[in-house]
């Protein structure tokens, strides 16, 4: 039987998913994995409910945001990747002593494609004593169209990830004031699927899990360049060497976890964000979201084999 397994999005910092599907490590446990991107219009919780999908990966805000819209969701994260945030902000000038405390005082360009990025800064904000409402932020552009508006100067820093960093500081466009990993643990991609599903195909969960730490342990013992081979063919047109330095920044901020192990302390900082910012009206537990069994079974043989 196929596993139908989706992505959110077509994004660099899902690399090591993409790394696990190059080198056949979910395959490799068994699983025949019909692989695609979530189509338009359709609600990911719903699809994982009806059995349209069986597995997605994408940020714990889903489950979370699922949750709240509905609350007979029982859709569960099990297995993490993307283990802090891989968010920059960009400005045109280098800005080595930057505190959050300048963006008072600038023109920003938040992410509108997606609400994790601006939940998270946002409540980065109030932990420094800021308020968010305070940000002069333009919140309705893409991200192509504040990287433009940068340049242009229409905006004094821009809100990004890979590989719009990677271009904009390899040209002298742009330079990182602030990279988002360096805040800590902040759970942003993890495998998901229904309580029902987890229920029902544990043998096919532990083989996601399996496969995917199988892809984790590689990505640790290969160079960013190996890594950019491997996956270059989820980028078509993008430049190797941009690829190449957008990987090696993620993995120098540790952005990628090294075990699929979601922390209590991650899932706990993007609740907080996802709350504070209105985007959920109240800050769910861990174990209402979260089923690491798996994980730990499958780490648990690591260390006796």
């Amino acid at each position: 039987m196929p596993y139908v397994l989706w992505e959110s999005f077509r994004a660099v910092f899902y690399t090591p998913y993409y790394a696990a599907l190059s080198l056949g490590t979910l395959e490799e446990q068994g699983l025949d994995i019909e692989f695609g991107a979530v189509p338009a219009g359709v609600h990911i919780g719903e699809a994982l409910r009806s059995g349209q999908a069986h597995v997605v990966w994408g940020g714990p805000m889903r489950v979370m945001l699922d949750r709240h819209e509905h609350p007979e969701s029982d859709t569960m994260c099990f297995c993490e990747v993307v283990a802090r945030d891989p968010f920059y902000l960009i400005g045109r000038e280098p800005r080595p002593d930057f505190q959050l405390a300048d963006l008072l005082r600038l023109r920003v360009g938040t992410v509108s494609e997606v609400p994790t990025p601006w939940m998270c800064l946002q409540e980065d904000l109030r932990r420094a004593g800021l308020d968010p409402a305070a940000v002069q932020r333009v919140a309705d552009r893409s991200m192509a169209e504040n990287v433009a508006a940068l340049g242009e100067g229409e905006l004094d820093v821009v809100q990004l990830f890979e590989p719009d960093t990677q271009r904009l500081t390899s040209s002298g466009a742009g330079h990182i004031w602030y990279a988002a990993a360096q805040r800590g643990l902040t759970s942003y991609t993890t495998l998901y699927a229904t309580k029902r599903f987890l229920a029902d195909q544990p043998d096919v969960a532990l083989g996601f899990v399996r496969g995917i730490y199988a892809a984790q342990r590689w990505v640790a013992a290969h160079s960013a360049d190996q890594l950019a081979e491997l996956v270059a063919d989820y980028f078509p047109g993008l430049q190797r060497a941009i690829l190449s330095g957008a990987i090696r920044r993620y993995l120098d901020n540790e952005v990628w976890g090294k075990t699929p192990l979601l922390s209590r302390e991650g899932f706990e900082r993007q609740a907080a964000s996802l709350a504070s910012g209105g985007l959920i009206g109240r800050q769910p537990a861990y174990e209402e979201c979260v089923d690491m069994r798996f994980v730990e079974q499958v780490l648990g043989e690591a260390k006796t084999a």
